[in-house]
């Protein structure tokens, strides 16, 4: 056995969280370790070349929430981060040759707006201040542990009176936060637990401007806008300022992985240790802690603390013997919802797509957003009912980017790339194997974008499609789910990752999770890994 000393934590998983958790640690004079069982970082939010000449990002593909603090304190635009806004940033075309098109500019919006409904131009920037208010209360929740405030039995967390007493001052933070709200606080509470269909129907008249913003509200999810808690994702949209201007999304020049590059350049200059190719066999438990880890290949790797970026199911249920566990916590931990519906489908394409609703000839100012096909609720939601029978969505959604529209390195002069986000896509299929339906699938989805633009099937040179399965296997991601457990109400801020245990520890001393799997959950925002690092720092890691 190949028995290494020493470390003061390792991190498992060189994903976003796991690199912003090492380089915060390491800024703290801290020896880290790195361990990634791929040969490049960034779990997610990584690019490939998938074919020669085209850099293409994989999985995640748009930047929006990295908090502003991780790019301030590691530097990350002097280690060559640059994120170009999209500007429009929606573009919906419809099947009566109309469409919608939506970003920054407010006169932009209220001429696109008024085409479907005068009265819809005039309350959407009502509608849209009322995120922003409710997102600006919220956001500071973000960047602190979520306070436990539940009356749990003793034996299945002790709290000492410092926890408590923190607990209680983080929770009246939020107390105090909502507050603010005024007579808002009703809205604000609906948006957050309430379903997204019946917030929009109030608000809106005009189907195609529903149906955009309902996209919003599901994507990533295994719900349909008429789902409760599924208004919680309109609030990410209004969030974030890596863009460089509150709630404006961007690409990352280079793809998404120059965020992982940035990251692991901060830390090497910081002293953090990143190994690739290496994959951890189990984590070293004594006396219900910490030690360090055991690899694949007999290597002993020691250190008082060990990071997880990597979901529970994985940390606790396979790297971790059952034995050090607490039944109670452990059967908490086998309850967690993984239920996903999500497919990437990644395009090397000769030309842009030619709408026929706008046609173009080249790149235009529609191609630089999202471009929804889902033309309205009712088409969302039948989506979803065939995707709980455990079909693949007869007609899909379809959340699509192109970010060779602002960025001409990823791919040859005159080509792009093109990413399809698909919904419905149930993991769990009712007959058959994601191996045997996912080329059919990604067919069918090809089919329905080329109602909208009838060039794009001509046009593909390349094709990479990701079903379910296959972002299980390849990010070890249980059931797809793209957010290391689902982001529904009973999952979220104090419930997340199971209730008792939302400020990063777990029962084993010394092991941490720094993923997505804890609060506050998915998107690239890398507050995981900085709140992960902060609470070790605190414990005297």
């Amino acid at each position: 056995m190949n028995r290494q000393h020493k470390y003061d934590a390792i991190v498992i998983g060189g994903g976003h969280n796991g690199l912003v958790a090492a380089a915060y640690l390491a800024r703290a004079g801290r020896r880290v370790l790195v361990l990634e069982r791929r040969g490049v970082l960034g779990g997610c939010a990584t690019t490939e070349e998938l074919w020669p000449g085209y850099r293409v990002s994989t999985a995640a593909y748009v930047i929006s929430l990295l908090l502003p603090e991780i790019t301030r304190d590691l530097r990350l635009d002097d280690y060559g981060l640059r994120v170009l806004p999209r500007n429009p940033s929606s573009f919906t075309p419809l099947p009566d040759g109309r469409s919608l098109t939506l970003g920054p500019d407010s006169a932009l919006n209220q001429r696109e707006i008024s085409k479907f409904s005068v009265r819809d131009a005039e309350a959407y920037p009502r509608y849209e201040a009322l995120l922003e208010r409710v997102a600006r209360a919220l956001e500071p929740a973000l960047s602190q542990p979520a306070p436990d405030l539940l009356p749990l039995p003793d034996r299945w967390r002790r709290r000492g009176w410092r926890k408590r007493l923190r607990d209680t001052r983080l929770g009246y933070g939020l107390y105090q936060a909502l507050g603010k709200l005024g007579a808002e606080l009703p809205e604000a509470l609906e948006l957050l637990v309430g379903p997204a269909r019946t917030i929009l129907e109030r608000w809106f008249e005009s189907e195609a401007l529903r149906a955009t913003l309902a996209t919003d509200a599901i994507i990533g999810a295994f719900a349909a806008p008429s789902t409760p808690g599924s208004a919680y994702v309109l609030l990410h949209h209004v969030m974030g300022e890596a863009g460089g201007a509150r709630g404006v999304w961007g690409y990352v020049q280079g793809g998404m992985g120059r965020l992982a590059t940035a990251l692991a350049d901060a830390g090497r200059d910081l002293g953090v240790e990143v190994r690739r190719e290496v994959e951890v066999a189990r984590i070293l438990v004594e006396g219900r802690r910490a030690r360090g880890v055991a690899l694949t290949d007999g290597t002993v790797i020691e250190a008082p603390a060990v990071a997880s970026s990597i979901d529970p199911r994985w940390t606790f249920e396979r790297f971790v013997e059952r034995r050090e566990l607490p039944d109670d916590f452990l059967a908490a931990v086998e309850r967690i919802d993984y239920q996903s519906a999500s497919m990437k489908i990644n395009l090397a394409l000769a030309e842009p797509p030619n709408f026929t609703c706008l046609p173009s000839n080249g790149v235009m100012p529609h191609h630089r957003g999202t471009m929804h096909i889902g033309p309205s609720i009712d088409y969302i939601e039948r989506g979803y009912d065939d995707a709980r029978a455990g079909r693949p969505s007869r007609e899909p959604v379809l959340e699509i980017t192109m970010a060779t529209s602002v960025d001409d390195t990823l791919a040859p002069p005159g080509r792009h790339i093109l990413s399809m986000f698909v919904q419905y896509a149930p993991y769990r299929l009712a007959e058959g194997s994601w191996d045997d339906h996912k080329e059919a699938f990604a067919d069918r989805c090809l089919a329905k974008l080329a109602e909208y633009a009838p060039n794009v099937p001509a046009a593909v040179l390349h094709r990479q499609v990701l079903s379910p399965l296959d972002l299980e296997r390849t990010f070890r991601l249980t059931g797809g789910n793209i957010f290391q457990g689902a982001m529904s109400l009973g999952q979220l801020f104090s419930l997340r990752p199971v209730p008792g245990w939302a400020d990063y520890r777990t029962p084993i001393a010394g092991l941490y999770l720094c993923g997505a799997a804890a609060h506050p959950g998915g998107g690239v925002m890398g507050a995981c890994g900085r709140n992960a690092a902060v609470e070790m720092l605190r414990d005297g890691v």
